[in-house]
């Protein structure tokens, strides 16, 4: 049977009056009975836009012109805002900003969790522009037009935004964007680079230049020289993981290193290791973490999702002993370097899919005060009921999605926890993300 074909959409912008916002910021219209999110538009607008996709519930577009501007309306920092997939509210006033990410917070606990009245935090702020120390950047020679594309996707399709800089990345990167152009298009494997994983530490900078063909000599030279010149480290990656390599001696660093100096500590992390983005939100996070948990000398911690102990290690620091637990055996071992490198004696690391069942892991033996839970955005439903019946004195939840954030905190409720409180961070300014951070009590 042949493939139904899809109706064309119409090439000429459509007139829409924004009603209201959508949780990731996008303008809601309505278009004959179906809505249409509107990127770029605010509510109470009348803007002209064109449609980039439609189905039959929903239809998506992008802003043309502005008619009747919102007062929340601001000029945005980044001359490509408007285009460039890699922000999409900084045509939004910040403060307006958070608001929207409470809000939706706030509507998330009562839909998903059942949950109507939630005390809120004052949000935690940090720098909206030059935040950005992880990202994956896309790489793109457009043969008819001789060059090189570097950045995000553009809004709303797969293409490569036409930048040349970018304001939401560290600086030591953001700058870079016009320089990697040029150096791409001077290489012979030009067409043959998708994509750049940028990792930045605190004291070093690594590119890591995705190559589905084998640079020659020339290009390795060219490579050497840009990252000298940049005083970036840069590696290449033929294939999974395993296949990152530095260029030569001089690009290989063992390590890239953050520190959160308010704990004393220091964490070693590979380029392809998950570490937070933003450096100012993550000292705050850790530190509001700590202080809702209310750590005392004789505390016993499980640390679930632990990564490479972003929160094991200063918890350590306060209480008698942290376990941390953590899907990856990979970064298991990296909590364990991380503590030997801070002389942290008082910690354990255990690898186990926290996607299921714990009952009977070693780990798992009831006897923990206090519990800090830092999932991935699918959740940790299915180690809610096994983490409540524990009954810890105080849970700490820190989420990148407030959906299953909201539907994880009805089941501590029911069973036996009060959510004390709960505050958005704003670990991704200038975007619709939303980090958030949850305090619940034994009843």
């Amino acid at each position: 049977m042949s493939r139904r074909r899809r109706k064309k959409l119409p090439a000429d912008p459509i007139e829409f009056h924004i009603q209201s916002l959508s949780h990731e910021g996008r303008g809601i219209a309505d278009m004959e009975g179906k809505i249409v999110f509107v990127q770029g538009a605010l509510a109470g607008e009348r803007v002209s836009a064109k449609l980039t996709k439609s189905v039959s519930r929903f239809a998506e577009a992008n802003t043309v012109e502005v008619f009747d501007a919102s007062e929340d309306r601001v000029e945005p920092p980044c001359p490509h805002a408007n285009i460039c997939g890699g922000c999409s509210l900084q045509h939004m006033d910040a403060g307006k900003q958070i608001e929207l990410k409470q809000n939706a917070l706030l509507e998330q606990y009562q839909h998903f969790g059942g949950i109507d009245s939630v005390p809120m935090r004052k949000p935690m702020l940090g720098p909206t522009l030059g935040y950005r120390r992880k990202a994956r950047l896309a790489a793109k020679y457009v043969n008819k037009k001789e060059c090189v594309l570097v950045g995000f996707r553009e809004k709303g399709n797969s293409f490569v935004a036409d930048i040349n800089q970018c304001a939401v990345l560290d600086p030591r990167v953001g700058l870079l964007i016009t320089p990697l152009r040029e150096l791409i298009a001077e290489l012979s494997i030009r067409s043959a680079i998708p994509q750049i994983e940028v990792a930045a530490g605190d004291d070093e900078v690594i590119l890591i230049f995705r190559v589905l063909e084998t640079p020659n000599e020339q290009d390795l030279s060219k490579l050497d020289q840009f990252g000298e010149t940049h005083s970036v480290r840069i590696y290449t990656q033929s294939g999974g993981p395993k296949t990152v390599v530095a260029i030569n001696d001089k690009h290989h660093v063992e390590r890239l290193y953050y520190s959160l100096p308010a704990h004393d500590c220091k964490f070693g992390f590979l380029p392809l290791d998950f570490t937070q983005v933003n450096a100012h939100i993550n000292e705050q996070m850790v530190d509001l973490a700590l202080q809702l948990l209310d750590l005392n000398s004789q505390d016993r911690v499980l640390d679930l999702f632990c990564g490479l102990g972003n929160f094991t290690l200063p918890m350590a620091r306060q209480c008698k002993q942290v376990v941390g637990v953590e899907g990856s055996e990979e970064m298991v071992k990296r909590g364990s370097e991380n503590a030997l490198l801070n002389g942290i004696s008082n910690t354990e690391f255990f690898a186990a899919d926290l996607s299921k069942d714990i009952a009977g892991q070693p780990w798992f033996d009831g006897t923990y005060d206090k519990v800090l839970i830092d999932p991935p955005r699918s959740g940790a439903q299915a180690i809610i009921g096994p983490i409540a019946e524990l009954g810890a004195q105080r849970i700490v939840y820190v989420s990148c999605n407030p959906a299953t954030l909201a539907r994880d905190a009805g089941e501590l409720v029911k069973k036996g926890y009060r959510l004390i409180e709960t505050g958005v961070m704003d670990m991704f300014p200038n975007t619709g993300h939303v980090e958030s951070i949850a305090l619940f009590e034994k009843i």
